[in-house]
């Protein structure tokens, strides 16, 4: 019997709890789980995929494979031996595009699967966006990321703190 694998792709920039609820979610459910970061050079992320990689690897051990891709999603499924792509969906809004990409993955490889999973309730409605945000504007992000992420937002930004309203 071959080895079921996975791949979740994503940006992570930067990873959150979200990421990390769907990383647990399907490890029960295959024998390996290949987070693949996009390398996207039209998109200007807040951190290299390198340090993505990093803080991927840090936050999920080492019983979780990383890696980094560009281009199709099923030519990197193929070259790591992968038939399932895993997708969070957070609410109804993500699905209508989450099920055109799961639909144009299998009209370019028949063979790949896209397993559609939801993370914790907590964290519905959490993106890499809104944490950079929310960070950028003095906000409270503990326990919607790992502390070492905090950290990172904090060297890259810096304390990021708005001074309270009616001040300037």
């Amino acid at each position: 019997m071959s080895k079921r694998i996975a791949v979740y792709p994503g940006s992570f920039d930067p990873i959150h709890n979200g990421h990390l609820d769907i990383i647990e979610r399907c490890r029960p459910l295959f024998d390996e789980v290949v987070v693949a970061v996009l390398r996207n050079e039209t998109k200007q992320p807040l951190f290299t995929v390198e340090e993505r990689m990093e803080s991927i690897r840090e936050m999920v051990g080492p019983d979780c494979r990383v890696e980094s891709f560009s281009g199709l999603l099923v030519d990197f499924m193929d070259r790591v031996g992968a038939r399932a792509v895993i997708r969070g969906l957070r609410a109804v809004s993500d699905f209508e595009y989450e099920f055109q990409m799961a639909l144009m993955n299998r009209r370019l490889n028949p063979r790949v699967e896209t397993v559609f999973l939801m993370p914790k309730e907590d964290y519905t409605y959490l993106s890499s966006r809104l944490v950079k945000e929310v960070f950028a504007l003095g906000g409270n992000i503990t326990g919607l990321v790992p502390e070492p992420v905090i950290a990172r937002l904090r060297d890259r930004l810096g304390p990021s703190v708005v001074p309270p309203q009616g001040t300037k």
